[in-house]
């Protein structure tokens, strides 16, 4: 039961994020690690979302981490894969690669196994970024609730912070851009419409 409410809450929360971006003209990317691209799918499982998601980053491996997004190996070697710095240059890193409006990042020990001193199973890091240079970070510790829990409970999560970045009021760079093309525009007609009220006859 709980498994299927879990997906049903991610089916939802997939739907009207896609709505919000495609409102908004956002485009997302995901970078993720524990939960193996079950966040790209659970966008991706609902029709017409290639309008919004541009691609996702499965990168298991810290080999792939750092190929593929760019992290530092020193961050991994200092912080380890299920880290917040980890998790925030994963974002980044698919926020660049991908030239998207909003990404978002997992990185955490789904178990059974995998536990170190001080990173328990059930751990999960989460981290998303937006255009306008804005960026959240989450620790989560779900605890060891079975391994599909963890996962399916970690893309509700990565779905959620994403929408917060959406809903944000400068979330895309888009609107400015067209916003400083139109403010552009006035000024370059500015100087023609004086120039023509110099043009005219004084009255009387």
């Amino acid at each position: 039961m709980g498994s299927e409410r879990q997906i049903g809450s991610a089916s939802a929360l997939a739907r009207s994020l896609l709505d919000l971006c495609r409102m908004r003209k956002l485009t997302i990317a995901t970078a993720e690690s524990c939960t193996g691209g079950l966040v790209a799918g659970a966008l991706t499982d609902i029709p017409g979302s290639s309008d919004v998601v541009d691609r996702g980053f499965v990168t298991y491996s810290n080999e792939a981490k750092r190929a593929m997004l760019g992290v530092e190996a020193s961050t991994l070697a200092t912080f380890g894969a299920v880290s917040k710095e980890t998790a925030t240059q994963m974002a980044v890193g698919a926020l660049e690669r991908a030239d998207v409006d909003l990404a978002v990042a997992t990185t955490g020990i789904a178990g059974p196994g995998g536990a170190v001193p001080g990173k328990p199973v059930g751990l999960v890091h989460f981290a998303a970024a937006a255009r306008d240079g804005r960026i959240i970070h989450r620790e989560v510790r779900f605890g060891a609730i079975g391994r599909i829990a963890v996962r399916q409970r970690s893309v509700v999560e990565a779905l959620r912070m994403l929408m917060e970045l959406a809903r944000g009021p400068q979330a895309s760079l888009k609107p400015r851009r067209e916003a400083v093309s139109r403010l552009r525009l006035r000024v370059a007609r500015t100087p023609r419409r004086h120039a023509v009220k110099r043009r005219r006859p004084p009255r009387g």
